[in-house]
């Protein structure tokens, strides 16, 4: 009888743990999360994988976007390395590819050369795309993001663009987007280890 009565407790007990679980709060990133999902228009753009991609590129792997270019003098070369430190915590928590996908905003300057010289100096997971204005800009601004174009004439100067990350699912869609802390006298960049957290949690509820 006292066994019995144990094993009653016990199995209350259980029931009640779980119950308490499901109902606590579960962790939500700080990331902007699409839900749905939301499509991205059909592109095809030059790249350093050695042809155009399209969209069927991005399907079965995660891909990080961000806009870019090869002249950058602070942003972008930071957010570059800053991604190759990061690449181990995310990848722990899926099965499948990540990449990166650094698309250049500078097509007067950055040739499908450089942008592949650029891109595989950071790891064979880093890929540089570049087009030209009337495919880039629809292309970017689909994504959410922007980027100055210069005046014609100009060889010296500086391109403004996003500092921001956009994350595609496996599926080929914007799945969430990973804003910049802006923090006054430093570079505008997207903190990593929120995005590693907020991988984690994305990643492991995605269908």
């Amino acid at each position: 009888m006292q066994k019995l009565l144990i094993s009653v407790v016990a199995l209350i007990a259980l029931v009640a743990g779980v119950v308490i679980y499901n109902t606590l709060p579960k962790p939500q990133p700080q990331a902007l999360v699409y839900e749905p999902a939301r499509a991205l228009q059909p592109f095809t753009l030059e790249s350093s994988l050695g042809s155009d991609v399209t969209n069927d590129n991005l399907k079965g792997q995660w891909t990080l976007l961000f806009t870019g270019y090869t002249f950058c003098p602070d942003i972008c070369p930071t957010t570059m390395a800053d991604l190759r430190k990061a690449l181990p915590q995310l990848t722990k928590h899926t099965e499948l590819p990540v990449r990166i996908w650094m698309i250049s905003v500078d097509p007067k300057r950055d040739s499908v050369k450089r942008v592949t010289d650029y891109a595989s100096f950071f790891g064979e997971e880093f890929v540089g795309i570049r087009a030209e204005h009337p495919q880039l800009y629809p292309f970017v601004n689909g994504l959410g993001l922007m980027y100055s174009i210069p005046e014609e004439g100009e060889t010296d100067y500086l391109v403004n663009h996003s500092a921001a990350i956009v994350l595609v699912n496996p599926n080929g869609e914007r799945q969430a987007i990973f804003k910049a802390e802006h923090v006054m006298g430093e570079v505008p960049t997207v903190n990593m280890e929120n995005m590693a957290t907020d991988f984690a949690i994305i990643a492991s509820s995605f269908n």
